[in-house]
């Protein structure tokens, strides 16, 4: 598989891509005045206790207080005295409280940040958990001899008793003894520099900001897949090289500064892809479609056959959309950044086999998935569950606003239903109001309609009510707005 990941550096947005054999597979964003808080570390004050939930509203400086719930809270274990012998939240923190936390999820819509006081610090090669003890190996390296080589490496590294834990990182398949030893030397620097700052700063104040996006994309996904990063930037470029000669040097000759004059997202046709995958369908090849719906609960993925009829029978032309429609969900799913509960609705197959070859084709498609997956078996109405792990906002929530016309709701009030509003609020102003004319301003499809297809109804208000009517387009207002004025 040939991968390559593509940096384009503006004055106030970085946009990463990941690009598989020639196909947009992730996108990720940041902006200068929205940046991303996850792994962020906080001197948080706790401003309230809900025993009820089991948790504490945290005030870290930002714009929402942020959520600590109880199973986050190092120590937790250790506490009983809840309801179900759970640990008691009033017995974890106070209200007026402080607490070192860190950014687990951003904030989403209403919600705030989601916190956890049990902190990890990322290197190129491991995490090391400061609160926690023992060493774990990624379980994406499925090796059984490497997972035992580093692990032999761990423990001849620490050779005396240490408070922190480690986790080996997908990363450190490979590695040798001195890079892993290096890795933990930095991070043992690193946490020593944080509970210094922690120390001295005041409550509600940020006490370490994570990388910025070119360094993460480095540190978090250039793997051995990864033929070559580009990066439009001279400036970043050169940030990049040294951070890949520190940390990475065998990768930092993958590095390359792109000066060419086409834009460099134009290379493989991004900008169209993101384009695309902010549209509520997607087609497939074959003639069918996938529509995507995503709300605040969970993200709703539907399958249709469309205009597809090219197999020798029903089932088969079922079994065959289906195929496709797992490959292209997998990928919209990486795409998109869509997380949390995730609902399929594949078109209904008769035949078991059938149906265990759709799932296996979706399992496999999001085994690169840098984020969490977990896939249910069909449920006994025919849909597939799902999650994926939600840390940031999805490609639309960081693209896109809610509609000023619908709020958001993706429908609005057809010119019919318009009419009739102003036709009840005719008769209720001429019931409670003296007055010699009406003036009636609205969307001019809507007063199209009421000198049209209407055009005798409101003949017969105004004979009802003895006073002219006025109609008045106003192309600025909204598809429902109107306004019935008394002159």
């Amino acid at each position: 598989m040939k991968e390559e990941i593509l940096i384009n550096v503006t004055p106030r947005e970085v946009r990463a891509a990941l690009v598989e054999n020639g196909m947009l597979q992730e996108i990720v964003i940041e902006r200068a005045n929205r940046r991303g808080l996850i792994s962020n570390i906080y001197k948080g004050r706790v401003s309230r206790v809900l025993p009820g939930m089991q948790a504490a509203f945290v005030d870290v400086g930002l714009e929402r207080t942020a959520f600590l719930h109880v199973s986050d809270i190092v120590g937790s274990n250790a506490v009983s005295g809840g309801r179900n012998g759970e640990p008691n939240i009033r017995d974890l923190v106070a209200e007026g409280g402080e607490v070192l936390v860190q950014v687990l999820k951003d904030p989403l819509g209403t919600k705030g940040a989601r916190l956890t006081t049990h902190i990890t610090i990322p290197s190129r090669y491991l995490v090391m958990l400061p609160k926690g003890s023992g060493i774990g190996i990624s379980a994406r390296i499925e090796d059984e001899a490497e997972r035992e080589r580093l692990r032999s490496l761990m423990d001849s590294i620490i050779t005396t008793p240490t408070k922190a834990g480690y986790i080996v990182r997908t990363a450190a398949e490979g590695a040798s003894l001195e890079a892993l030893r290096a890795d933990m030397l930095f991070l043992q620097k690193l946490w020593e520099a944080i509970e210094e700052a922690a120390a001295k700063a005041r409550p509600a104040q940020l006490v370490y900001e994570d990388l910025a996006l070119p360094l993460r994309v480095l540190r978090d996904m250039l793997g051995p897949d990864v033929e070559r990063v580009r990066v439009d930037s001279a400036e970043e470029y050169q940030r990049m090289k040294e951070f890949a000669e520190r940390f990475m040097p065998h990768m930092a000759p993958k590095i390359e500064l792109y000066s060419e004059s086409r834009p460099l997202f134009d290379l493989y046709n991004i900008e169209d892809e993101i384009d695309r995958a902010l549209n509520r369908k997607v087609a497939l090849k074959s003639g069918g479609h996938v529509v995507f719906d995503q709300t605040e609960a969970m993200t709703t993925i539907d399958v249709n056959t469309g205009a597809y009829v090219g197999h020798r029978n029903l089932e088969e032309t079922i079994f065959r959309t289906n195929l496709e429609a797992a490959v292209v969900i997998a990928r919209q799913l990486r795409l998109r950044n869509l997380g949390g509960i995730i609902i399929i609705d594949f078109i209904d197959m008769a035949e078991e086999e059938h149906r265990r070859q759709v799932l296996q084709t979706l399992q496999a498609r999001l085994a690169n998935d840098h984020a969490k997956t977990q896939i249910m078996s069909v449920s006994p109405l025919g849909l597939v569950e799902m999650t994926r792990k939600r840390n940031r906002e999805s490609l639309e929530h960081v693209l896109c606003q809610p509609c000023p016309s619908c709020g958001g709701r993706g429908f609005v009030k057809s010119p019919e239903t318009v009419c009739y509003e102003i036709f009840r609020e005719i008769v209720r102003q001429h019931r409670q109001f003296d007055f010699q004319e009406l003036l009636v301003l609205a969307r001019p499809d809507v007063i199209e309609r009421l000198l049209d297809e209407e055009s005798g109804t409101v003949a017969e208000l105004e004979e009802l009510t003895g006073k002219p009517i006025r109609l008045q387009a106003e192309t600025m207002y909204a598809p429902d707005q109107y306004d019935v004025v008394l002159m």
